[in-house]
């Protein structure tokens, strides 16, 4: 692969999801993952009540803030926003998606994660249409896509939906038609099958799941490999005109 092949692969970001890792195990686990090269975590914090899961607390993610070099990029999946964006602001993350779903008062909670110089993003559920986005666009950094519906991702039947690959490409369209830089991340079954067709479709950064970084069929740095090749695959297939 040539330099400007490896520059061109950079654009599209691997991150890896913390749930998905030996939570026994997790600080050593996370420096494994950081001994590859991989730069950014997806923290998923689940309150039990916007979906029916909560594999991780906020004194696992300070104490794992202060073993970890990696930027922790956060997808808050909570009713009380305000709660969690304070409380991981404390911490020290780089990055907090929340879900619009959720918010009452989106541009406010906007404005306080970027008032504190953290990357502010938000999350849409499958069947939310882009149109939410209309007046907020222009305050963030990523919009996260779920390609699932969030929290159920223990449920190995829970299968992409059927229109993924077309909401990546209305999304990218909608981001451009703006004239903004915000980043599209996907999330939700992100296969290493799937991997060249949503990066083709748009996606900057994939959060990597048990279908991919995490596959037990290979090891990680087999599975890291894998997941480079099928991204540089996918950017050859881009055609945005």
């Amino acid at each position: 692969m040539g330099k400007a092949e490896m520059i061109k692969q950079e654009l599209v970001e691997i991150s890896p999801s913390l749930i998905c890792t030996d939570l026994c195990n997790v600080a050593e686990e996370v420096q494994q993952l950081e001994a590859l090269g991989i730069r950014s975590l997806h923290v998923d914090l689940i309150d039990g009540h916007f979906s029916p899961s909560m594999p991780l607390g906020l004194a696992t993610v300070a104490q794992l803030r202060k073993r970890c070099r990696m930027d922790f990029d956060v997808h808050v999946m909570a009713t009380d926003n305000e709660f969690f964006i304070r409380e991981l602001l404390a911490i020290g993350v780089q990055s907090i998606t929340f879900h619009y779903e959720a918010a009452f008062h989106v541009e406010r909670l906007l404005q306080l994660i970027k008032a504190a110089g953290c990357q502010a993003g938000i999350a849409l559920n499958p069947a939310t249409p882009l149109s939410v986005l209309d007046y907020v666009l222009e305050h963030c950094d990523y919009v996260l896509l779920m390609l699932i519906s969030p929290g159920y991702a223990g449920n190995q039947g829970e299968a992409m939906v059927p229109y993924a690959l077309r909401k990546i490409e209305e999304c990218r369209q909608y981001i451009r038609r703006s004239g903004r830089a915000t980043r599209i991340m996907v999330d939700g079954r992100v296969s290493l099958e799937a991997i060249p067709a949503v990066v083709a479709a748009g996606a900057d950064c994939l959060v990597a799941g048990s279908t991919s970084l995490f596959s037990r069929e290979r090891t990680r740095a087999e599975n890291y490999r894998q997941m480079k090749d099928k991204i540089a695959q996918g950017l050859a297939a881009r055609n945005f005109s």
